[in-house]
């Protein structure tokens, strides 16, 4: 049976309030380390990902039965041992599937359509540039969908009015639908112009957007990743933007992007690619908030909560 419940980060007020109405009892640690937890009392615990739950943390917990994870990676648990140990990992992948998908289109729209770069120059130099700032259309292009699960698919979902062609390409088989026809990589590396990536952080994804990658396509082509950071190598992409390979960037997820962010700025010789990224009119940032929004909040939580509940009525 599941009673008590140990909630690491901050949620949406959805989560304890339902919780503890289902007879749970919730309690919440926001600041304290690993190692200044107390796990024994716990049956389940709820992150984000402001803690590594390694072997040593899971030994700790002697009585968890369940580790849910707000959100879709889990990267920072350790799934071998923890599966190992009996306990089951919940996670809330379908929560911010649309809310991802609609980042992704409107930094693509941003990024052809020269809206950042031209706001930029009225508001901070007073110039009206119309034709240095003529846009691309995304009709008529092919876009590649790398990993075809929730987000890839709620993507494809959205483009369908914008008269293109969508190709996706996975490691499942049978997954392509009415929205993405897959393919394998070959094509995608053949026709596409646009490349969105959604795949989880294994490794295998580790670095997959390499310039050994990107030198295989046939065509420039723009990037999206609003995926994990540590898939695609920044060194690489800076260089294949410079040869004219990228066309242009939009990077919601940077592969360092989990050491300290304000020391990347005061060290313009390790970061040297980034610096290049950042001062170039072909790339847009935004800071890991593809899935950020206050409906995704919600949605992931209760996503969760019903996992939960559900887990609990398999156990008594």
């Amino acid at each position: 049976m599941i009673k008590k419940i140990l909630i690491l980060d901050k949620n949406h007020p959805f989560i304890i309030y339902k919780l503890k109405k289902e007879g749970f009892i919730c309690d919440e640690n926001y600041n304290d380390a690993e190692d200044r937890i107390d796990l024994s009392r716990y049956h389940g615990i709820i992150l984000r990902s402001r803690l590594k739950i390694d072997k040593k943390f899971i030994e700790r917990a002697k009585k968890l039965k369940f580790i849910a994870r707000i959100g879709s990676g889990t990267e920072n648990i350790d799934i071998d041992y923890a599966i190992k140990k009996g306990i089951i990992l919940i996670s809330s992948p379908k929560g911010n599937k649309d809310a991802v998908a609609e980042h992704a289109i409107g930094m693509l729209l941003c990024l052809m359509n020269c809206i950042v770069r031209s706001h930029q120059q009225i508001i901070t130099k007073g110039k009206w540039n119309r034709e240095i700032n003529r846009g691309i259309e995304i009709m008529g292009k092919t876009i590649g969908i790398i990993g075809y699960g929730n987000t890839g698919k709620a993507f494809a979902k959205k483009l369908s009015g914008f008269n293109v062609q969508t190709l996706c390409y996975d490691i499942l088989p049978d997954i392509g639908d009415i929205y993405a026809k897959q393919v394998n990589i070959n094509t995608i590396f053949k026709k596409s112009d646009i490349i969105s990536l959604h795949v989880p952080y294994t490794q295998k994804t580790k670095g997959m957007i390499n310039y050994n990658f990107i030198k295989k396509f046939c065509k420039p082509f723009y990037l999206i990743n609003t995926s994990r950071g540590g898939c695609l190598i920044i060194n690489h992409l800076a260089e294949a933007l410079k040869n004219g390979k990228i066309c242009g960037a939009c990077l919601d997820v940077l592969e360092y992007e989990n050491s300290s962010f304000n020391k990347i700025f005061h060290n313009h010789k390790l970061y040297k690619s980034f610096f290049y990224l950042i001062h170039s009119n072909k790339v847009i940032f935004t800071p890991h908030i593809a899935g950020w929004t206050k409906e995704s909040k919600y949605k992931m939580d209760k996503e969760i909560v019903e996992k939960i509940i559900f887990l609990n009525q398999k156990f008594n």
